[in-house]
């Protein structure tokens, strides 16, 4: 099972920006595709972006699209999200994801092979 663990959550204002990292654990970082979903007070875990083996495809949810860019470095074992236009809505713990080596759709849960512990960002207005 592969480690993750981000970094770089926090608070700002709408209009503002983040870039969240996950670093892993895994030496072949490059076999798997990698993503993030976030989870809303009260809300389900959902789906955010994806970003494959090679970072040569990405996919993101209507929610983010525009605002949000995934990206990958496998020689350093790290995904990264960057976020501008954040507005209030965004507000959610962001989980980092491994994706099972057979996943073919990003976006459910149950493709996922490997969970970082989540980082809180919260969007004030």
């Amino acid at each position: 099972q592969v480690q993750l663990v981000e970094s770089g959550g926090g608070l700002v204002q709408a209009g503002g920006s983040l870039r969240l990292s996950c670093a892993a654990s895994e030496r072949i970082f490059s076999n798997y595709a990698m993503g993030w979903f976030r989870q809303g007070p009260g809300k389900e875990r959902e789906f955010a972006v994806a970003i494959t083996r090679n970072g040569a495809s990405t996919v993101y949810a209507d929610s983010v699209k525009g605002r949000f860019t995934i990206s990958r470095d496998n020689a350093k074992n790290t995904v990264y999200l960057q976020m501008n236009s954040l507005k209030p809505e965004d507000t959610a713990v962001y989980y980092c994801a491994a994706y099972l080596p057979w996943s073919h759709n990003y976006y459910y849960t149950n493709g996922v092979g490997s969970w970082g512990q989540g980082t809180q960002v919260t969007v004030s207005s």
